[in-house]
């Protein structure tokens, strides 16, 4: 069944948001955290700190949230075998800023290298596939200088600073990366709105929830 477009957002990380405190993680592949109302959603980035035992840097890191309930909440990592977690660990998420007055967008997308494999023996091409590349997110906007979204892509952008950026659904779902901000112009004309235009450029993989 397909979804609407209409009321899907993109939000690009800000500051560090409120810490949600003693949660209790359980070894398992995804790892699963209790915590009673700790108000995290499919998407947000926690920092992880205060995961105990002999894994612990395996954790301890940045994540993806994924799966929540109202009083677990998961991230991708295999922790099968894992002992002495502890429960006393700390989620740490990035606040979110909404990029305001977006009208349409395309991506993520992207593709992956091709190399050639063939040899003497090779009865014909043969072939292997390199890393992906998730390419570009590109957002037509209705230029606002006051929002606050628009301005903290205009500071990644002079800072050439990586950011997180989450684009959430109309059904919730979620495709969250991390990326920077490439191009960002404005354009306008007689009896006309100035519009805009933001190109970010992802790096690494792009995590759907």
């Amino acid at each position: 069944m397909s979804i609407e477009s209409q009321g899907t957002k993109l939000e690009i990380s800000g500051t560090s948001g409120s810490a949600v405190t003693g949660c209790t993680p359980a070894a398992g592949n995804p790892t699963i955290f209790t915590k009673t109302s700790h108000g995290l959603s499919d998407g947000d980035v926690v920092t992880i700190s205060g995961v105990t035992g002999g894994n612990a840097a395996d954790l301890n890191k940045v994540w993806v949230v994924k799966y929540t309930t109202t009083s677990t909440f998961a991230v991708d990592c295999d922790s099968t075998g894992f002992t002495g977690m502890g429960s006393a660990a700390v989620a740490t998420p990035l606040a979110w800023l909404e990029i305001g007055e977006v009208t349409d967008w395309d991506g993520p997308g992207g593709s992956a290298t091709m190399y050639e494999t063939t040899h003497l023996q090779s009865e014909a091409k043969e072939k292997k596939i390199g890393l992906m590349d998730e390419g570009q997110l590109t957002l037509s906007i209705n230029w606002e200088p006051s929002d606050a979204g628009q301005k903290a892509a205009r500071d990644a952008r002079a800072a050439r600073t990586e950011k997180s950026f989450r684009l959430t659904y109309t059904d919730n779902s979620t495709a969250t990366f991390d990326g920077y901000v490439i191009g960002m112009s404005s354009s306008g004309g007689v009896d006309n709105k100035v519009s805009g235009s933001i190109t970010i450029e992802i790096s690494g993989p792009v995590e759907y929830t």
